[in-house]
């Protein structure tokens, strides 16, 4: 999931002289559908380069590393967006920021149609970071403006978290139609289409405006770049490191370096501001850091159904898209599922409950498909797939909604600090976890095919067979015995490959399971231990009234 969810309301933040007056029921599914709408545009944004790298590489000329670039310089800028778009739409109005957002963002889709090569491919996908990240901003804010105060924190929230899940699996299910249209311009063609179509939304459906304020200060925009560099070069470093390798090109180590020191700088700064930008100390405070840690464990156990399924089936077993509509079909459902089962849990005020089903659902569909093998096909993914796609839609809400309870009791500049913390989690988590999973996958294919190789001798007489069978087809074609058993040991050489990749992904799979149980242990270790120090605090009163 990439890009921010945006700041609810100011009325829920500002204090305004009258609370707005309720939204007639006949638009309430007017606002939530524009929600959708601009959380797909934003979505689909981001998804149909990275989910296509494959595909478009010979149209724009470049090599599968060189085509990483693309998603990379989408997600430098993207990621630290969120954290100035707070107090911009604070201090501008709220209509001229969604004015300039969708003027912005179609300018941006009309660009990727003149694009015809690499360097052009990534100008252009750097300004569509820049010009995406204020539309799920918008999506955020028009969920939460179709419900009443009372329920924005819950059913608010879990709808619009529940849309950040959509955009993926609808990549995935329009994207053949697209290539076979017109390659890149194809995928852009779309993502222009509903450009266009939300611009009109700004004006037919007007949010409510909340009270100006000056809230940007100098100090502000200095503490912004420095932030904006750390996260933008963290970015890079992890969405090409695997592709390079992370130790054998010194400038992986610059740019992690860069970023380290920019952060560490801008927290030496925001420390000594009287009105910082970023609350340092709240950040460090033990609820954030816990929160924290709930939404990276997310992000890492979610990436098994974002980034290692689609590579599974395109690398280890050669399917495409089109073979894969069903368990897409399937994934899209259980997350829609999973969000308004989510919504009616959260409105009877459930959390740590959600998040405990969760976790089993994400685990058990994690550890079933850590039994792939190289003759598994979508159709034994689809109940492993659904449970996974069912407890993240469940996860996530919980979570959000108590970062924003804690951020609105500390007060309004304390939003800025809440969407470093979901920024960092989601953006740079779902990075982490990609980069993660495929290192993981990269360095345990050398282990299998090691082990395996090792196996394969001539003096066996089963692989002397096995060799035998495979080069029996070039028999016709290949006289030489020397070079037709080359061929037969190279044809095996390639089956041992295949099923090494094939372990890999078992244990990459394996280990997001292994993650969710951790993660359940320590979920429940934390509810016991409030259990016990709500019950120690209930009897301390009666044992001081019983000795006075």
């Amino acid at each position: 999931m990439s890009g921010d969810p945006g700041p609810i309301n100011a009325e829920a933040n500002t204090a305004a002289p009258a609370a707005p007056p309720p939204v007639p029921r006949w638009k309430v599914p007017l606002y939530i559908g524009a929600s959708v709408m601009f959380f797909l545009t934003q979505g689909l944004g981001l998804n149909l380069a990275f989910a296509n790298l494959t595909q478009i590489q010979g149209t724009i000329a470049a090599t599968t590393t060189e085509s990483a670039w693309l998603s990379a310089a989408y997600m430098a800028p993207n990621v630290s967006l969120a954290i100035a778009l707070v107090k911009i739409r604070l201090q501008y109005g709220v209509r001229n920021f969604a004015e300039v957002s969708i003027l912005g963002f179609v300018v941006a889709s009309l660009l990727n149609l003149f694009v015809s090569d690499l360097h052009s491919a990534i100008v252009v996908r750097f300004l569509s970071g820049i010009a995406g990240a204020p539309l799920s901003t918008l999506g955020f804010l028009y969920m939460l403006e179709a419900f009443e105060p009372a329920k924005k924190l819950t059913i608010g929230v879990s709808l619009a978290m529940t849309n950040t899940l959509l955009a993926a699996p609808i990549t995935r299910l329009v994207s053949p139609s697209l290539l076979d249209y017109g390659e890149w311009r194809g995928l852009y063609t779309l993502e222009m289409a509903l450009a266009l179509l939300v611009m009109p939304i700004i004006y037919l459906l007007p949010l409510t405006p909340p009270p100006r304020m000056k809230v940007i200060v100098f100090g502000d925009i200095i503490s912004y770049l420095l932030v904006a560099v750390a996260f933008g070069s963290l970015a890079i470093v992890l969405s090409v490191g695997r592709l390079y390798w992370w130790l054998e090109v010194p400038w992986l180590g610059v740019l992690l370096s860069v970023s380290i020191a920019t952060l560490t700088l801008a927290i030496v700064i925001e420390l000594r501001r009287p009105t910082p930008l970023i609350d340092v100390r709240w950040l460090l405070c033990p609820e954030i850091l816990h929160l924290t840690g709930i939404l990276l464990v997310f992000r890492m156990i979610a990436a098994e159904q974002t980034s290692v399924i689609m590579t599974f089936y395109q690398n280890a077993v050669g399917l495409l898209y089109d073979q894969l509509a069903m368990l897409y079909w399937i994934i899209l459902a259980f997350s829609v599922i999973g969000g308004l089962i989510c919504t009616v849990l959260m409105s009877y005020g459930l959390s740590w409950q959600i998040q405990f089903v969760a976790l089993v659902m994400m685990g058990a569909g994690s550890f079933m498909d850590s039994q792939v093998t190289t003759l598994t096909r979508p159709e034994q993914m689809y109940l492993s797939q659904a449970l996974v796609a069912a407890g993240a839609a469940l996860f996530l809400p919980p979570s959000m909604s108590q970062g924003f309870k804690a951020a609105f009791s500390k007060g309004a500049p304390y939003l800025v600090t809440f969407f470093v913390v979901f920024t960092f989690t989601q953006s740079i988590g779902g990075l982490i976890g990609s980069a993660f999973y495929g290192t993981l996958i990269t360095i345990r294919e050398k282990f299998h095919s090691a082990v395996l190789t090792e196996h394969v001798l001539l003096t066996n007489p089963d692989v002397a067979h096995r060799v035998g069978q495979l080069s029996s087809s070039y028999g016709r074609v290949i006289g030489d015995s020397a070079l037709l058993k080359g061929e037969g040991l190279a044809l095996l050489g390639a089956q041992v490959t295949r099923e090494a990749n094939t372990l890999a992904y078992s244990d990459a799979f394996f280990v997001a399971g292994v993650i969710a149980v951790v993660s359940l242990a320590g979920l429940s270790l934390h509810v016991f231990y409030r259990f016990i120090k709500a019950r120690l605090v209930d009897d301390r009163p009666q044992t001081m009234a019983s000795n006075p």
